[in-house]
């Protein structure tokens, strides 16, 4: 085997290089920019120029130039990107194109990405992963309202290196005044948006200037070009390597004496003996192993994939995160972040979604929009759905807690995805800002929910139903505070309608937060869930002929008249136990006194106001010594011709 003068072979050699390759780091971009901007141009430029093309690739590109039309020492670029039909029949990017290059420095995957805004969710998808943005601006134009959008949302994705490429300075005469104007026109708009790595580079990507070798006719520039540019930035330190997040996604049982935990690494650093924590459990154990298919290791950081074992047995499932106990992420149902809506179905309020938040997923509700902003003008507007593409603020509830950071601390536990439960589709991406503190939560039924759901194509009618039963279908809502009586008032009307014949259905919340209810807490928003639960299987029962009688304390006014709504206004009667709060206390010792010392949160009357109904069909005053007769309610629902005389 052929020796060099150092006394390496071949292999040697070889398998020094595929080290070499093998360290180098990555550097993940893309390119945005306004149609016909050169996006494509520039990246195609990047691989001729850098001899990163292959021999078939470039008789392809050959090939299709010539029947393109274009001259021969005209050569189009971004034909080597460009690989649908239809945008090599328009010249423009559809879809995304990666592209994955490697230089003696670096190693690159490029995300080309459209610059319609129609495809403003494509772009997105090109950012998720992104290091560093290179925005094109046509010199002609100069900082056009796409320019504006594509920084906001590479400023929205944490992308923390932008460079401004003012493209074709051949069409300008390579103005150099041209070149400044632009550039602080640019850093004039940046200044608002949390980018701190700004690059302006003049540039030709069509002739080559400044692209990997320096433009002799811009010699006013004394810069980087792009690729020394890129192959020079310094992006290692923008990995969290503070605050680890293990969130784990396998429990690895090759052997009856091994129980390893698969995962990546999200961020921060493990070592071998450092204490952990589980989340949700909060239980603490040392890690005893990290291991990769290569062998064991001392440490751990992101992006690496390894698996850990503890000294401990502790139940740990996929979902769960392990991370230091005294730097711990924030545990909440609740939550705000910005959205980017992605799918071609409306957003709909309150509906329950499925959420894929790290390794863990559950359901989750969005709450409220805090405003839309219009991606051009950074303007913000009120709106009650979001459509295809469009971004805001919003507020979102999930069944169970997340363990989070904010997208701007770390993007790995501060972004997630919107599932459709049905078909499975993303719908939306989101980032998220922080917690909501539950006081705060809007609380609310949406006008989207307040509507009666289209009844069923029944084969029995209504007067067949109120004939056979000899009743209507009616809902009996007693409100009251905690220890009011109104369950007593409850269970004494079920026993005189059944004792009459009626068929009847008590709905008791603390029933109901046994089952259906059961992930709720007793926050406003979560009450309000709560409520437009049991208010659309009141409704479904009453279509069936059933009197429902429901006992809640229902505190707030605005979310009564949205269950009414719900229900029928027509079948909905409001049934208001005035008992004085002292009565109350007495009734129900324990609850009140925990409140007041801090133990529970959220009782009405107490911690949370409750709103006395301004108009209820019928008021029972309870005082010390009354007893409780349901007979009044009885020959209330006998005027109504609920029940019969």
């Amino acid at each position: 085997m052929h020796n060099n003068s150092e006394g390496k072979t071949v292999t040697d050699e070889i398998v020094e290089f595929l080290d070499r390759d093998q360290d180098k780091d990555l550097l993940r971009l893309l390119t945005a920019g306004s149609v016909d901007d050169g996006k494509s141009t520039l990246i195609g430029r990047l691989l001729f120029d850098s001899k990163k093309i292959y021999e078939d690739q470039l008789v392809a590109l050959e090939r299709d130039n010539a029947r393109e039309g274009h001259a021969e020492n005209d050569t189009d670029y971004a034909l080597l990107l460009d690989g649908l039909k239809a945008e090599r029949e328009q010249g423009i990017t559809i879809d995304v194109a990666y592209r994955y290059f490697s230089t003696n420095k670096r190693k690159f995957i490029i995300a080309d990405t459209p610059g319609h805004e129609q495809y403003t969710r494509n772009m997105v998808t090109g950012a998720s992963t992104a290091n560093l943005s290179i925005i094109l601006v046509d010199a002609r134009k100069g900082i056009i309202t796409q320019t504006k959008r594509h920084t906001f949302l590479a400023s929205l994705l944490g992308i923390k290196h932008v460079v401004l490429a003012v493209n074709k300075m051949d069409l300008v005469e390579y103005s150099q005044e041209v070149f400044e104007v632009i550039c602080a026109d640019y850093k004039d708009f940046v200044t608002r948006l949390n980018i701190p790595d700004v690059h302006c580079i003049p540039m030709s990507a069509l002739k080559g200037d400044n692209v990997v070798e320096h433009s002799e006719r811009m010699g006013w520039y004394d810069g980087k070009t792009m690729l020394h540019f890129l192959e020079t930035v310094h992006v290692g330190s923008d990995q969290n390597f503070i605050d680890l997040r293990y969130p784990v996604q396998y429990v690895l049982r090759p052997s009856q004496g091994y129980r390893g935990f698969a995962a990546k690494v999200a961020s921060g650093i493990v070592r071998i003996g450092d204490e952990l924590m589980v989340l949700p459990s909060r239980k603490k154990s040392t890690v005893t192993s990290i291991t990769t298919y290569d062998g064991e290791l001392g440490e751990a950081f992101p992006p690496m994939s390894v698996a850990l074992t503890l000294a401990d047995e502790i139940d740990i499932s996929r979902g769960d995160m392990l991370v230091h106990p005294d730097n711990m992420p924030k545990i909440e149902r609740h939550f705000e972040s910005m959205l980017v809506w992605m799918s071609e179905q409306p957003m709909e309020l309150n509906k329950q979604y499925l959420i894929k938040h790290t390794s863990s997923t559950t359901r989750a509700r969005i709450d409220k929009i805090r405003y839309r902003i219009d991606v051009n003008t950074l303007s913000k507007s009120d709106s009650d759905a979001f459509e295809l593409n469009d971004i805001g603020r919003t507020v979102l509830t999930t069944n169970k807690p997340l363990c989070f950071d904010s997208y701007q601390k770390n993007k790995s536990t501060g972004s997630f995805i919107l599932i459709d439960p049905v078909s499975f589709n993303t719908v939306a991406v989101g980032m998220i800002i922080d917690r909501v503190s539950e006081e705060s939560m809007p609380s609310r039924i949406t006008g989207a929910e307040t509507s009666t759901a289209a009844a069923g194509r029944s084969l029995i009618s209504n007067g067949e139903r109120q004939e056979r039963l000899r009743q209507k279908g009616a809902t009996v809502w007693i409100i009251g505070l905690h220890g009011s009586g109104k369950n007593e008032l409850a269970y004494k009307l079920e026993r005189e309608l059944f004792d009459r014949g009626a068929v009847t259905v008590v709905i008791d919340g603390s029933v109901v937060r046994s089952g259906l209810s059961r992930e709720l807490d007793y926050s406003p928003p979560d009450r309000a869930e709560h409520l437009r639960r049991v208010a659309h299987l009141c409704h479904m029962l009453n279509d069936q002929g059933l009197i429902t009688i429901c006992t809640f304390i229902s505190p707030d006014e605005d979310i009564r008249r949205q269950v009414a709504e719900i229900v029928g206004p027509e079948r909905f009667h409001l049934v208001y136990v005035d008992a004085d709060k002292e009565l109350c206390r007495e009734q129900e010792p324990d609850l009140y006194r925990k409140v007041e010392e801090g133990f529970l949160q959220f009782l009405p009357g107490v911690d949370l106001p409750f709103e006395p109904p301004a108009e209820p069909e019928v008021t029972i005053v309870q005082r010390h010594g009354d007893m409780m007769d349901a007979g009044v309610l009885v020959h209330y629902l006998q005027e109504q011709g609920i029940i019969k005389q």
